[in-house]
């Protein structure tokens, strides 16, 4: 059975074909024989009571410099195509919010991956906090007295805000650093959100474990190494993909947090594990296929078809 597909995603121009979560999440619905179709955020509409989009049919290959075809634009009812893909890249702000709103009218008869109400309820430094046992030490405020308090506990600590995402904003103060009252008020000028004040985890340094979970189960990971001079592992910052295994303690966490995702409609979830420690839960854009893929793991946006397919196509089609 062939699904029509609908990708809220940054334009298709600029992105790495050969990174890009997204493009092989597409060149796998195409093999499928899936009909695909193109929008931006701001070609998202609400008018008398339907969801609209202005869409362009899409086809994709892997073939740098020339890895798509967009036909012309049409409005497109998306409460008449099968399947949405909401893989924008954040700030999880109030547009991305409105998104969300936008298409909670056509989910679940249109199934939007992943459910929008629940990646509205689940910002991804916040929702990690409903299972504090797996974290590492862990404070949620904008006072600089509550912050001067938990560091004066745990001496080593981290500093980042709380709707940043790609490691932007994040600080690792050491014992003695004497910028955190500058550091605190320099975010405060910059918004009125709360900051996420996390123990420093020394493990880092062994590496960022990023884990793919499909449907609530864990299918595959990699272990992205800091470089040197630096407190963040993200790829774009200098961090190093390496393969990696699950240990017992990866199993414990997905375990404990699977069934939740799952419930929740959030297919497509990529976690961020440091030594025993949970960290983030990532359901707005998760990336990490393509690196799992090369190095040695298998094609993800294989299982996630297939979970989608289950949800679309209960009884198989």
């Amino acid at each position: 059975m062939s699904l029509s597909v609908a990708i809220q995603m940054d334009p298709i121009t600029h992105i790495d074909i050969t990174a890009d979560s997204t493009f092989v999440l597409a060149l796998e619905a195409q093999a499928r024989g899936h009909t695909l179709w193109h929008y931006g955020p701001r070609d998202l509409s609400f008018r008398d009571g339907k969801v609209l989009a202005r869409a362009r049919p899409m086809e994709v290959r892997r073939l740098a410099g020339d890895h798509f075809t967009l036909g012309d634009s049409a409005v497109l009812d998306l409460a008449t195509v099968d399947v949405v893909l909401m893989r924008q890249d954040p700030p999880f702000d109030m547009a991305y919010i409105t998104a969300t709103h936008i298409l909670d009218h056509i989910h679940p008869r249109t199934l939007v991956v992943n459910n929008p109400t629940e990646v509205r309820n689940a910002p991804e430094k916040l929702f990690v906090c409903r299972w504090p046992d797996l974290m590492p030490p862990t404070l949620v405020s904008g006072g600089l007295a509550e912050i001067k308090a938990f560091r004066e506990v745990h001496k080593d600590i981290i500093v980042k805000p709380l709707f940043g995402n790609g490691g932007a904003g994040v600080f690792h103060l050491k014992p003695g650093d004497e910028n955190l009252g500058a550091l605190v008020e320099m975010f405060g000028s910059i918004s009125r959100e709360p900051l996420m004040v996390q123990r420093y985890l020394p493990e880092i340094r062994q590496g960022d474990k990023r884990i793919i979970l499909v449907d609530g189960e864990p299918m595959g990971a990699i272990n992205r190494i800091p470089a040197d001079g630096e407190a963040r592992s993200n790829m774009h910052v200098g961090g190093r993909p390496v393969a990696t295994d699950l240990t017992a303690r990866d199993r414990e966490i997905c375990a404990a947090i699977g069934p939740d995702l799952r419930d929740r409609g959030l297919i497509f979830v990529g976690i961020d594990v440091i030594g025993d420690h949970l960290t983030e839960i990532n359901v707005t854009s998760p990336t990490g296929l393509q690196e799992v893929a090369r190095l040695g793991g298998p094609r993800l946006e294989v299982a996630l078809w297939d979970a989608i397919e289950r949800r679309v196509m209960p009884t198989g089609g």
